[in-house]
């Protein structure tokens, strides 16, 4: 009987895979009728009824649909989305794919979707003559490779600094070093993730992190995130229920809404998650963008049993053209994404790792980071200024780069979105960053990426905009 049901489980993953793989990779196309529940039962040599609960499971999962009498068709990207002002090719890109790509490569001329920091407060001049030292002092950097867990002197100094800075117990073979945050997301997706995992997800959520997961086939499960964090009652409801195998959280200056999680909270979900045998991953990019008081510790100081792979970017605020940042995890989850990176690159470029390893190391960054805060906090103050003047609603960030603003429900975020660009504005629809593809009263405005003066004529024009829409 145990064989039975066993062999049972082994044939319903199968077909529901199979049909899974074959609309991801795009051979059966949207709104494409998939062969009946007779016909691949026949071909995979299976029971019907096996077949029609994995066909139920995909249309739960909203990745086919059922027509009257007439079959299983695969499910569009888009659905319950008003068709409205398609004629705008970004507009149209971002409701059927809601990537953030088109909206980024938009040529506007102010720029509130990107969540990067104005080019002209990074420290251009510096770099380019540090360049020149860097190649005094490693003479054959060009020459060689950096190992796969990325270069060792960098290693060992970015763990003093964690050492310095949160008093925890660190050693170079608990860090890897990625090309960027993304990579890192990737590496673990890639490494931990099977077809139909269950993973956690705050809701709103970072855009790039809910494709790359749902590019390895995970179901997701949201959980809220709230100006106080999560409801930590439906986290554990969840975790108990779902069994999932990793929840992906950007407790610090959340992206896109701006929120921080308590200290207390950070404890509570340690703990969840040790009960729960669930990888809590933390995706730390904005740690030292704050404004009064610096944030509460990561979660992963207050990890002991190995639950937490902490991702840390410096990518934002040092240069995003290096693409550093650091993973930190327990041996046995960094041996399986050692291998994973060394398969994708077989370790960061060394020269880039050099060259932001001696900035790093410098004087200058904390000058540099003291003058990013002051000019990042002013900008934010100015966004909030010049949208005193709408009915709209945000809580005040007290770090990061974004505000996150609901709108009235009768101001339409497409046709929003579509005029603003026409009048060169570009900014990110809520939808793009909830998983569920709903929030679609809300939008993101970065105001890290245009200088002061852009961004009060910027927003008087956005704020006109929306206003016109609403008469």
């Amino acid at each position: 009987m145990n064989k039975a049901i066993q062999n049972g489980d082994y044939l319903f993953k199968k077909v529901y895979d199979y049909v899974l793989d074959r609309i991801e990779r795009k051979e059966w196309k949207e709104h494409e009728k998939i062969p009946s529940v007779r016909q691949l039962a026949s071909e995979m040599n299976v029971h019907r009824l096996t077949v029609l609960k994995a066909y139920q499971l995909l249309k739960q999962h909203d990745k086919v649909y059922v027509k009257d009498k007439a079959g299983y068709f695969v499910q569009s990207n888009v659905k319950n989305l008003e068709y409205l002002h398609l004629d705008n090719p970004i507009v149209s890109a971002y409701i059927q794919k809601n990537h953030l790509s088109e909206i980024h490569q938009s040529p506007v001329s102010y720029q509130f979707s990107q969540a990067l920091i104005d080019p002209s407060l990074l420290p251009n001049h510096y770099f380019s003559d540090y360049v020149k030292k860097v190649f005094d002092l490693y003479p054959k950097v060009l020459a060689t490779y950096s190992t796969v867990q990325g270069d060792l002197e960098l290693r060992e100094t970015l763990t003093q600094y964690f050492i310095n800075q949160y008093k925890t117990h660190l050693n170079a073979d608990d860090l890897l070093i990625t090309s960027g945050s993304q990579q890192a997301i990737h590496l673990i997706a890639q490494t931990f993730i099977k077809p139909r995992d269950v993973v956690l997800f705050e809701r709103p959520s970072y855009r790039s992190a809910i494709d790359i997961f749902r590019a390895q086939g995970a179901q997701i499960v949201t959980v809220d995130i709230h100006p106080d964090g999560y409801d930590l009652r439906q986290v554990e409801l969840y975790m108990k229920q779902y069994k999932p195998r990793l929840f992906y959280l950007n407790p610090t200056f959340h992206n896109p809404t701006g929120f921080t999680v308590s200290i207390e909270q950070r404890k509570k979900l340690v703990e969840l998650a040790e009960q729960y045998r669930c990888l809590l991953i933390e995706d730390d990019a904005y740690h030292d963008i704050y404004f009064d008081h610096a944030p509460p510790p990561p979660i992963y100081t207050y990890d002991t049993a190995g639950t937490v792979i902490y991702i840390r970017s410096f990518c934002k605020y040092i240069s995003p053209g290096l693409r550093i940042a650091a993973v930190i995890c327990q041996s046995s989850l960094m041996n399986s994404l050692l291998t994973a990176k060394s398969l994708a690159d077989n370790g960061s470029p060394l020269l880039n790792q050099k060259i932001f390893l001696h900035y790093f190391s410098s004087l200058r960054l904390q000058q540099h980071l003291e003058k990013i805060r002051i000019a990042l906090q002013i900008r934010k103050e100015i966004m909030e200024e010049e949208l005193t003047v709408t009915d709209w609603k945000w809580t005040s960030p007290k770090g990061g780069l974004n505000l996150w603003v609901q709108l009235p429900d009768k101001l339409s975020t497409d046709l929003l979105l579509t005029k603003s660009i026409e009048q060169s504005i570009s900014f990110v629809p809520g939808q793009v960053c909830d998983p569920l593809k709903q929030l679609s009263s809300w939008i993101r405005l970065s105001y890290s990426y245009t200088n002061e003066k852009q961004l009060r004529e910027g927003l008087k024009r956005f704020v006109a905009v929306a206003q016109s829409l609403t008469k």
